[in-house]
């Protein structure tokens, strides 16, 4: 199955209008013909079926039917620290919406080495990723936020500061997930949070939690949280 992405489709939309890029690759390279069939999703849990009627540089569709995917039973919020290598984030993003994430937020710590972040790209990543999954939902990705900041203006349901400081209590993370719940889960970046950023967390209702016994890099770690958050909303 080949999902294409256009967003701002709602559930009454008749006619879908392709843009240039996307119209050129139905019709040079995927050679589609006027008659035959297309799956498109808006991002936000619709699934079009529609019909070519038109193709060439700007290829148009009739829809002919409209499904919606059921949201998620948890909602999963990643707030996780640039990594040095733009490619090595781009991996979390590409892997965190494959196995199930709904809204991520960069923050920029004490210890960052990358506190300048092109969302464009990223953007670009999530769509390819979505639709490489089959996924009908994009997750969300918010600008880049100073880490006190974004401590004092987001409020979840589960609030969790994944560190590596060893002399502080820690709980698994697997342990503390509550199935079916909003969530939230803290990712420092490769030299870690600072002592000051941990304690601020921690007043701030952050429960302290360990991924495992290995020392895990900013993307790895943050892949390892959302398999943890789907693995505990498995039916």
């Amino acid at each position: 199955m080949q999902l294409f992405y256009h967003p701002g489709l709602t559930e009454t939309a008749s006619q879908v209008l392709f843009p240039k890029d996307e119209s050129k690759h139905i019709t040079k390279v995927l050679r589609k013909k006027e008659g035959d069939l297309l799956e498109v999703t808006n991002g936000e849990g619709l699934l079009f079926t529609v019909e070519l009627i038109q193709t060439g540089n700007q290829a148009l569709a009739k829809v002919i039917e409209v499904k919606i995917e059921a949201a998620a039973p948890y909602y999963l919020h990643m707030a996780v620290a640039p990594t040095k290598m733009n490619d090595r984030f781009e991996w979390f993003l590409e892997k965190a919406t494959e196995i199930g994430v709904h809204e991520i937020t960069p923050v920029i710590c004490d210890h960052s080495e990358r506190k300048v972040v092109k969302l464009n790209r990223f953007e670009r990543v999530l769509q390819s990723a979505m639709k490489q999954s089959l996924h009908y939902r994009m997750p969300k990705l918010n600008e880049p936020r100073n880490l006190a900041e974004f401590l004092e203006s987001v409020q979840e349901e589960n609030k969790f500061i994944a560190h590596c400081e060893d002399h502080q209590q820690r709980f698994l993370l697997k342990n503390k997930v509550s199935p079916r719940s909003r969530a939230i889960v803290l990712i420092g970046p490769e030299g870690d949070f600072s002592p000051e950023e941990i304690e601020l967390a921690l007043q701030k209702g952050y429960q302290p939690v360990s991924l495992g016994n290995s020392r895990l890099r900013t993307e790895t770690a943050a892949i390892a949280a959302c398999h943890t958050f789907a693995l505990a909303n498995q039916d």
